[in-house]
């Protein structure tokens, strides 16, 4: 016999007594939290099956969970292999059903497969295989806020605006955009912040604001025109300047009050061509697998061709049949409506005066200023921030004053005034209390009527 043949005999032997066996898993498209999903194992062999293990694997392989387990030594459907040395090729396919998939489920599995080897049945030959289950989530939430507000309006100085996009909750993280007016938006990348700043970072090559320059004087308020006009007439040693504050810029003794000014006069060196826009991308891990991501939109805010202009945020990710989207207008303060509490304030009373609402949607959100023409408010104070300003035991002297109300955002600025009507307090003789609005004396006055009434009876006694 030729060494060839007797070499093939000898391989056919060698595989008749130790079998083979090949383990697949199927390869797996990326799926979406919620659906079910099949994990199938395929493997072939000619030996006798042993057992099918799945495991899921976490922590980067170290640990190993098992989820299922096929042992053929309690299973009666193999009962046509009792002849084990009988050569036969066999198919097998092991599945595993994940009915609701959930984040937690992402990651590899592995499907392990052991058959008896031909020669002995104390010896198990084993077999494995493995598949990534990649599970996407959609965002669950998507918004649109303006940075570093509220903020004042600034009619002589150009300044910078930032909308901040934040989509949370997808897996993946999404691609987030910017349109205004519908349109997209062509913005230059910057690179996402490190975390450290220095001079080399990304924020000193972000947009700087506009110098002053070419102010208009036509636009300048009178206080400031005046020093102005000084100025460029030349101050000498001797010439004092005037002051600054509420006196400087309104007489204390009377003002022309309009119900509300609209302050959206801008210097006509603003300029009205299409701004630059920057566009920053940042990502951070959440807890529960998923990715906030956030894209911030900076520009040099023109308040002429900005305001009531609409800027959305638009989402596309995987797991999103069409994209999510997020609006907000820019819209300056217009029409605040003050409610005044109680509606017929006496002596003696706290007065609260609010502001509940504009005539129209405001954003961003806007900063409050109460001031009170000509004099400082109750406490002393020059002005007072906040939607709401408290008037304590307000005293007769508030009778007629006017306090005004400045709500502005970086779109514009509106001044809104009302009166205080105090009316007389039974209870609180006229001119008996202080500025306050208490009555310090009243206690002693009473002392004294008392004790004359007692010297009378007294004396009428004896």
């Amino acid at each position: 016999m030729s060494p060839l043949p007797l070499f093939l005999l000898l391989c056919d032997l060698l595989d008749l007594a130790l079998g083979y066996l090949t383990v697949s898993i199927e390869p797996l498209p990326p799926v979406v939290v919620g659906d079910a999903v099949t994990l199938k194992c395929n493997c072939k062999t000619d030996g006798r099956m042993r057992e099918i293990v799945w495991y899921r694997v976490t922590d980067g392989g170290t640990i190993k969970q098992k989820i299922f387990t096929f042992d053929a030594m309690f299973s009666t459907n193999y009962s046509h292999m009792e002849n084990y040395r009988k050569r036969e090729d066999l198919v097998y396919q092991s599945t595993v059903r994940l009915p609701e998939v959930r984040i937690s489920d992402n990651g590899p599995y592995e499907c392990h497969v052991g058959i008896y080897d031909r020669a002995t049945r104390e010896k198990v030959v084993l077999a494995s295989g493995n598949v990534v289950l990649n599970v996407m989530a959609p965002p669950t939430s998507i918004s649109v806020i303006a940075a570093d507000t509220p903020a004042p309006f600034s009619r002589y100085q150009a300044q910078n605006f930032t909308l901040v996009c934040v989509v949370a909750g997808g897996k993946p993280a999404p691609l987030v955009y910017f349109k205004r007016d519908g349109e997209p938006i062509e913005a230059t990348p910057l690179p996402e912040p490190p975390a450290g700043g220095g001079s080399g970072s990304p924020e000193s090559r972000a947009p700087r604001n506009l110098l002053h320059r070419d102010l208009d004087d036509t636009k300048v308020p009178k206080s400031l025109a005046a020093a102005a006009a000084a100025t460029r007439g030349g101050r000498g040693a001797g010439t004092a300047e005037p002051p600054r504050g509420l006196a400087a810029e309104r007489g204390p003794a009377t003002e022309a009050i309009p119900e509300t000014v609209v302050s959206r006069e801008f210097p006509r060196w603003v300029p009205l061509a299409e701004p630059i826009y920057y566009l920053r991308h940042a990502q951070a891990p959440a807890s529960d697998g998923t990715v906030e991501a956030r894209a911030t939109l900076t520009w040099t805010l023109n308040p002429q061709i900005d305001n009531e202009a609409l800027f959305s945020c638009e989402v596309k990710h995987p797991a999103l049949s069409m994209p999510m989207q997020a609006e907000v207008t820019l819209v300056a303060p217009k029409g605040p409506k003050i409610t005044m509490t109680p509606t017929r304030a006496r002596v003696g009373d706290t007065v609260r005066i609010l502001v509940q609402g504009f005539q129209n949607e405001v954003f961003p959100e806007p900063l409050f200023t109460w001031t009170r023409v000509g004099s400082r408010l109750l406490d002393g104070s020059a002005e007072h921030d906040g939607k709401e300003l408290v008037l304590e035991r307000v005293p007769a002297e508030l009778n007629g004053s006017m306090y005004r109300c400045t709500a502005q955002n970086p779109l514009g600025s509106t001044d809104t005034h009302t009166r205080l009507i105090v009316f007389e307090n039974p209870n609180i003789p006229r001119g008996t209390e202080d500025s306050n609005g208490s009555v310090p004396g009243r206690r002693r006055r009473t002392f004294r009527l008392v004790l004359v009434l007692t010297l009378t009876v007294i004396l009428e006694l004896t």
